[in-house]
């Protein structure tokens, strides 16, 4: 066995990208192939790639990306996006994972990126590094026979337009971004994510599957696209009867009116009994379109993105909070990033946070101070876990309203390719 002091933990090169392909998918059951590698040299020209290597063997993977995360009131930060992790079973309980981690988030505040996010595939791994769930995910099923839509009342689904891969194209990214601009927990879409996702770039991971649909929303008012949906569907039958399931790879509207009638559409395509709906927020008002809210059963709920705080004063001041309030915070953090006694000062207009000497409010660990940062989570659920401790009356329940938003922050995902699952990472 060797020593875990000599494996090197290092910035990935061109010669490695086989070998760190081939870890990575190992470690989450994906055969090699050869347009993997192709699509990681292209990630690789702006992204950060750590591996660990056992000599000429890759046996551990890290990724991350520079990314943008809107936070409540609007501001948008620049963040570290971490994926792609895995360490291979042969070399487990090494802390190559903790070696790897710690290489990138000190090389990320260095880059003055203010807070680090990830999609945790396993719940346990990085509470230890800081990191605590900030939004969570809900997968809905619905029993078309039960929803109450009616296919022959076409004013339901006034607006949709079935369009082909580059119409969507042209308008789609401008969708999401008008919703990205007010979305807590959104992150950025840039080009390459959307030439993958229509087709117009194949990856390995994407070029399985069937071919997706697409369609948009027209407001009625102004023409311009206000919402979008893309789906697949696979054409069953029973004896003659249709069981045909729809699958919504993504589905974005920046109005109530387009969110409606783009989930009554998918309800109503001809064939179709169930209808899939992955990654939406656990208060979204979807269900509630339908005739019947029932219809939509929750098959899976799920925390989901991670953050991690490194720049306590720059990442609290940036929000905005629902009521005007002061706090002291204390915050532990092993790491030593956002460690320290803070003032905060906020309301909805604005905040600032700066170091003080005063005595504090509340007692907060940083992964607690995480999960309350985009407001999904509360000061006082999360004291009695035990991260949290109350120091002056009142303080959680000030805090609780000043963090709280009125909707739940929400990190909007899309199914790719073939790999329709809850929580694929």
């Amino acid at each position: 066995m060797t020593d875990s002091a000599v494996i090197d933990i290092r910035p990935v090169a061109e010669e490695d990208l086989p070998a760190w392909t081939r870890a990575w998918g190992n470690g989450y059951l994906r055969p090699y192939a050869e347009s993997s590698v192709d699509s990681i040299r292209s990630a690789a020209a702006r992204d950060r790639l750590i591996g660990a290597f056992d000599r000429d063997r890759c046996v551990g993977t890290y990724r991350s990306s520079p990314q943008e995360l809107t936070v409540p009131g609007g501001a948008v930060l620049p963040v570290s996006a971490i994926s792609r992790v895995s360490v291979a079973g042969t070399h487990r309980r090494r802390g190559l994972l903790r070696r790897m981690v710690v290489t990138d988030l000190e090389e990320a505040f260095a880059r003055g990126e203010p807070l680090a996010v990830l999609d945790a595939a396993r719940y346990p791994l990085y509470g230890r590094f800081g990191f605590g769930p900030a939004t969570a995910m809900a997968w809905f099923e619905i029993d078309v026979h039960r929803a109450g839509v009616d296919p022959l009342r076409t004013g339901d689904t006034s607006g949709v337009l079935l369009v082909d891969p580059r119409e969507y194209l042209k308008a789609a990214p401008g969708v999401y971004e008008r919703l990205r601009a007010v979305q807590p927990g959104a992150l950025r879409r840039d080009e390459e994510w959307w030439q993958e996702a229509t087709g117009q770039h194949v990856t390995g991971s994407a070029s399985e599957g069937p071919e997706p649909f697409f369609a948009l929303h027209l407001d009625p008012d102004t023409g311009e696209a206000d919402g979008l949906l893309c789906f697949d569907a696979e054409e069953t039958w029973e004896a003659m009867l249709p069981r045909s399931p729809l699958w919504v790879r993504d589905l974005i509207a920046v109005s109530p009116r387009a969110e409606a009638a783009l989930l009554r559409y998918a309800v109503t395509v001809d064939w179709v009994t169930a209808v899939h709906l992955p990654y939406r927020a656990p208060d979204t008002l979807l269900p509630l379109w339908l005739g019947d809210p029932r219809a939509a059963r929750i098959s899976a709920l799920s925390d989901y993105m991670w953050l991690r705080i490194l720049d306590a004063p720059r990442s609290l001041s940036a929000r905005t909070y629902g009521v005007d309030g002061s706090l002291v915070l204390e915050v532990a953090d092993a790491a030593g990033y956002a460690a320290g006694t803070w003032l905060l000062e906020g309301g909805p207009d604005g905040a600032s946070c700066v170091r003080t000497t005063r005595g504090p409010d509340l007692r907060i660990q940083v992964r607690d101070l995480a999960s309350l940062y985009l407001g999904d989570d509360s000061a006082t659920r999360l004291a009695v876990l035990g991260g949290t401790e109350e120091v002056r009356p009142g303080a959680l329940a000030r805090a609780d309203a000043m963090f709280r938003t009125g909707r739940r922050p929400w990190s909007p995902r899309a199914v790719r390719g073939s790999r329709y699952q809850a929580g694929a990472p």
